[in-house]
């Protein structure tokens, strides 16, 4: 790993010595940072690394990324500076002081956006690898290798963006999970965030919003891992004092599931318009994967156990900056999006 990383940065600093314009700057990023770029492919060769020597590697890899990111950083600013100095504008002799003076705006990123970052940073603390799937997915993706049938009374809720034939807009990022399972020997610990689209439409519901599903399978995982995992989670996104409770619920693709809350981050657990006057506030979805699933896989469950989750990233938003309307989020009106 040591001698490949080496090759890579001896490949990087040759190329970023020999860049002289912004085109071949922003090629050389792609080809090291893009979805398909070679620090992307170190991180997936991670899978066929065992267990013990993943931090290690992983530690390298991450690096090395830092490395890259921050010479292109530098490669950029001194490419700004150079076409500064040679542009006419920069002369005295075409500066006008009588002229008003142009302000730069500076962007920000969209809440969404930053949640999203924030949640992906506390996971892949904790291990959890990024992986993305297709927002279009086949009926047997979608349903079917959840452990959803076509007569299941669950797909009531999720049946719904049809493309063309057995082909629907995903409704939840869930199929990742399928996917990476498929092609992957346990264990693993992925996030799958993204688009996902249901027809619901009000205050609290968009037919587009996004998600974030987890999986973790291992040898001897059980519930007391889950709560672990989504304790440390929901106290890294609300706060060290937030107050985490479990009630039991129901979904095909686990069992035993449960409904995970918070205490509600508005009134304290006083009881508000927020919360119905509960005190707790429904977070996201939990539980331990059912068997079934894991037989669609080829996975061995008499050997192999798994956690699974999934949250509404809008929910999370909504609640951590006190937003009442989940359709502020896709308006674009400036005067709501420069207050993050």
């Amino acid at each position: 790993m040591i001698e490949t990383i080496d090759k890579h940065r001896r490949d990087f600093d040759s190329r970023i010595r020999s860049t002289s314009a912004h085109e071949s700057l922003a090629q050389l990023r792609i080809d090291f940072l893009g979805k398909k770029g070679c620090v992307q492919t170190l991180m997936k060769e991670l899978r066929q690394v065992a267990p013990d020597e993943k931090r290690q590697r992983g530690k390298l890899i991450n690096d090395f990324k830092r490395y890259v990111e921050n010479q292109i950083k530098d490669k950029q600013a001194g490419l700004g500076k150079s076409a500064a100095a040679k542009s006419p504008a920069s002369s005295n002799a075409t500066f006008d002081a009588t002229l008003p003076g142009k302000r730069e705006i500076p962007g920000t990123l969209h809440p969404i956006t930053q949640v999203t970052e924030e949640i992906k940073s506390i996971f892949m603390g904790l291990g959890f690898q990024v992986e993305e799937g297709p927002e279009i997915e086949t009926d047997y993706y979608n349903f079917a290798a959840l452990n959803i049938p076509k007569d299941h009374p669950a797909r009531d809720m999720q049946d719904t963006f049809y493309v063309d034939g057995d082909a629907v807009l995903r409704t939840h990022t869930s199929p990742v999970q399928i996917h990476v399972m498929e092609n992957s020997a346990p264990p693993l610990r992925i996030i799958a965030p993204g688009k996902v689209y249901r027809r619901d439409s009000d205050v609290s519901h968009t037919p587009m919003f996004h998600q974030i599903e987890g999986l973790m399978v291992d040898e001897n995982v059980s519930f007391s891992h889950l709560k672990g995992v989504m304790k440390i989670f929901l106290q890294e996104i609300f706060g060290a004092d937030t107050q985490v409770r479990f009630r039991p619920s129901f979904f095909p693709f686990t069992c035993p599931s449960a409904e995970v809350d918070i205490q509600c981050v508005i009134c304290g657990g006083r009881g508000c318009r927020v919360c119905s006057q509960t005190g707790w506030v429904e977070i996201l979805g939990a539980g331990m994967v059912n068997p079934a699933v894991f037989k669609l896989v080829n996975y061995d469950a008499e050997k192999w156990t798994g956690l699974a989750f999934g949250l509404g990233i809008e929910r999370i938003a909504m609640l951590k900056y006190g937003i009442n309307d989940i359709r502020l989020f896709f308006e674009n009106d400036l005067r709501f999006l420069k207050q993050f």
